[in-house]
């Protein structure tokens, strides 16, 4: 399964920052940036973001572009907690030479 979800938010000072969640594998991949060119990094979600991840996942499982099974997984990942990893999708360590 590889799904991607995201959303914009907003901090404590008001300034709107983009929030993406890879799942691949049974892994999930919280990032954040903000602005155009700045790179994406890792993000500690908050109990809203993962709420809001089950309701963007829930809004998904009626048109069926995701399966119940899907749907379930996706809820139990939500509960851990760190900003996780998946090894190899954009982390690709360079041959030593």
């Amino acid at each position: 399964m590889s799904i991607e979800f995201g959303w914009w938010n907003r901090d404590d000072e008001g300034r709107k920052f983009e929030v993406h969640v890879a799942i691949h594998g049974g892994n999930i991949e919280w990032t954040r940036h903000q602005g155009h060119h700045t790179p994406w990094e890792p993000y500690e979600p908050n109990d809203d973001d993962r709420a809001r991840l089950v309701e963007e996942a829930g809004r998904r499982l009626p048109r069926r572009l995701i399966t119940q099974r899907q749907f379930d997984e996706i809820q139990s990942l939500s509960q851990r907690t760190g900003p996780g990893g998946i090894s190899g999708r954009r982390y690709r360590p360079s041959p030593e030479i």
